[in-house]
């Protein structure tokens, strides 16, 4: 598997509930701010995902997306739920996947009308090339229940506002008819997690929905027709698709530079080491600094994992004798480190990844202890150094 997972976010729970049925031995892994993720291989370890339920709207879906960006650094975020079709050749059961998401709720007010300010991000061309293969050959179909009928793919844009479409004749619809009818599907938050991935690094996003219904008022029929179910179950499937591609080009190299999920790749002009050993200390003060500069120990020098793990061990025993830490806290604390312990001395190929998500589970445990999340910190740079 990628070193990297893939990150899939929903908002409704039926739409996580259709991702959490394709994923095997799902573990819970708590952000420090109360975010549950759950964290699992789809069928045959050929892709680990990351999986999170947001709510509705942009800005939840904005807020979330970045938070799990940053704690799973992933290969890639989708976005995977249900939408309302604005095209009539899109079939109930058909799945668009976004090649721009418009928030199409910006505007400014005049006396002659309210005038659209539109905004919108480009699907990463990456990935929008890896879906449109897997729409072509039309594989991923195969796990699907017979139904009789087979979804088709679309790509095209999404209009991503803060309301239920279910109109053909209100203002909002008049609205993006006016100023976004190229839009081929209306959902929710599509806009806030292309945002999110914007704003780190240009991280490919990849919106995925599901057609549930038509956004002409006839809602309440079609989902009473579970509508919902069959289409985010479809949506789910293409998603599942995509995620394992993209961690199979991941893995192979052929993906994109681990740097590009994180910001700005630097030219390479030498590194600069700067090393403290036993109990100094290293600050640095800087202007400019150019070329690459790395905090940690000297490549030149052997790397004893197991024996930080044991050290920062001591240092947790310490801090609960002070009376620093309470006692279900270091219990939980003590399991993780277990868990890290048994995946350092594994030799299974994914014991990379479950040694550093056992510590970073570890360090939203202990992360009002600054001591500890700092010494912790120094151990999880040298377990994802780990070849």
């Amino acid at each position: 598997m990628s070193d990297r997972p893939i990150v899939i976010l929903t908002a409704l729970d039926l739409e996580y509930q259709a991702i959490r049925r394709k994923l095997l031995d799902p573990e819970l892994h708590r952000h420090q701010q109360g975010t549950r993720f759950e964290v699992g291989r789809l069928n045959g370890d050929r892709c680990r995902l990351a999986l999170a339920h947001v709510g509705t709207g942009n800005q939840s879906a904005a807020v979330l997306a970045e938070r799990a960006i940053a704690e799973f650094a992933p290969a890639a975020l989708l976005f995977v739920g249900v939408a309302g079709a604005l095209q009539s050749h899109i079939a109930l059961g058909d799945v668009v996947v976004a090649t721009r998401v418009y928030a199409y709720h910006g505007g400014t007010s005049e006396d002659d009308g309210l005038k659209s300010r539109p905004r919108g991000w480009e699907t990463s061309h990456a990935a929008d090339q890896i879906a449109r293969h897997i729409g072509r050959i039309g594989a991923w179909t195969r796990d699907l229940p017979d139904s009789g009928h087979v979804p088709q793919v679309h790509f095209g844009a999404i209009a991503a506002g803060e309301v239920v479409l279910n109109s053909k004749v209100s203002g909002h619809a008049r609205w993006i008819q006016q100023n976004y009818n190229d839009a081929f599907a209306v959902e929710m938050e599509g806009a806030g997690v292309a945002q999110a991935g914007h704003l780190n690094g240009a991280l490919p996003v990849v919106v995925i929905r599901g057609i549930s219904d038509r956004a002409d008022g006839t809602k309440e029929v079609t989902d009473r027709e579970r509508w919902q179910q069959r289409a985010v179950a479809n949506a789910a499937t293409f998603a599942a698709a995509l995620a394992e591609e993209i961690a199979a080009e991941d893995r192979d190299g052929g993906w994109l530079p681990k740097a590009a999920a994180r910001g700005t790749r630097m030219p390479e002009q030498g590194t600069t080491y700067n090393i403290a050993r036993d109990n100094a200390q290293v600050g640095v003060q800087a202007g400019v600094v150019h070329g690459g500069v790395r905090f940690g120990p000297d490549p030149g020098q052997p790397v004893d994992l197991e024996q930080a793990l044991a050290a920062f061990r001591a240092r947790l025993e310490r801090t609960r004798a002070d009376g620093h830490l309470d006692e279900d806290t270091y219990a939980a604390a003590e399991a993780e480190l277990t868990v890290a312990d048994e995946a350092l001395r594994s030799k299974a190929p994914e014991r990379k990844s479950r040694l550093t998500l056992a510590l970073k589970k570890l360090r939203g445990l202990i992360s009002d202890v600054g001591e500890l999340a700092a010494e912790l910190a120094a151990v999880i740079a040298l377990a994802q150094a780990l070849s």
